[in-house]
């Protein structure tokens, strides 16, 4: 199995939250499966708030460290031969989820709740994490009792392309290395929309015309960009998917029994906030189980 950079870590957040701790056990199989480290992370900063009693800060840091020291042991004996560390970060949870995701293989995060993301996605301090991110993050959900929250067994890892080869790669680089680990099958998923009236010009048209109409068109993108992982990793089986419709609605129709769904993120920043992108802003509050973000150029 190949190995990551010796720097490179699955890093997880931590609270003591049902969410947050199946994302550790998530990312403890994770990492088991890539023979990576894991990294156990915690915020924590002591932020005084007027008119509120004051709090004993020393017994909240050290209740803090005993719950990393729990979960740290709790997934040893889980995963005996994982080498796992713990970091208790004296920072909001924002900064420091980013600093312990930026130099991590992967950040994994905890979310509840079947349509809504709660725990570190909260308000706007998840879609900040996942917007800001230089690494993939995937959201973990507590499991429920209709249906796993931390992914089928054995599913395969389904995965949304877009673009050309190039803006797809770490995408679809991310998916086919999770399939791998696992031993399962990629489902890439291409989604398409009628061009707008504007676009029906004659050079505009003439790569459509010259593959054989818009489907021939979509589902030679697709192949030209799968072309290059399916080389790299030729034991993983691939199914492709190309359907006219809004890419998230595509993506989701499709996720049922999947053990992980990747979908990309285009870095920008924007003026104001911070932005995931619709699909997968849909895709995180729709697919019953874990999603990969992994943000790309």
């Amino acid at each position: 199995m190949a190995q990551a950079p010796a720097h490179r870590a699955v890093a997880v957040g931590v609270d003591g939250s049902p969410e947050s701790l199946a994302a550790a056990e998530w990312a403890a199989r994770e990492a088991a499966l890539r023979g990576l480290p894991l990294r156990l992370v915690q915020a924590w900063l002591r932020q005084p708030v007027d008119g509120a009693p004051e709090r004993d800060g020393a017994a909240e840091e050290l209740r803090a460290r005993h719950l990393l020291e729990e979960v740290a042991a709790e997934v040893r004996t889980r995963h005996p031969g994982l080498e796992v560390t713990s970091a208790l970060l004296p920072a909001p949870p924002v900064p420091a989820l980013l600093t312990a995701g930026n130099a991590a293989e992967m950040l994994v995060i905890g979310s509840r709740g079947h349509g809504a993301l709660l725990g570190f996605l909260l308000g706007s301090s998840g879609q900040q994490v996942i917007a800001e991110a230089d690494r993939p993050v995937v959201a973990v959900r507590s499991p429920r009792e209709d249906g796993p929250g931390t992914g089928a067994d054995g599913g395969e890892v389904v995965v949304g392309q877009q673009g050309d080869a190039r803006e797809s790669a770490a995408v679809l680089g991310f998916a086919f290395a999770a399939a791998a680990a696992r031993g399962v099958g990629v489902r890439a998923v291409r989604a398409w929309s009628l061009p707008s009236v504007y676009a029906y010009t004659p050079g505009a048209l003439r790569p459509v015309d010259e593959a054989g109409g818009l489907v021939p068109y979509e589902e030679k993108a697709l192949a030209e960009a799968l072309a290059p992982w399916r080389e790299r990793y030729p034991g993983v089986p691939v199914r492709e998917h190309v359907e006219l419709g809004s890419a998230g609605q595509v993506l989701l129709s499709v996720v049922t029994g999947a053990g992980l769904v990747v979908v990309g993120r285009r870095v920008r920043r924007a003026p104001v906030g911070t932005r995931i992108g619709s699909v997968a802003h849909a895709v995180l509050h729709h697919a019953p189980g874990p999603v990969a973000v992994v943000p790309h150029a």
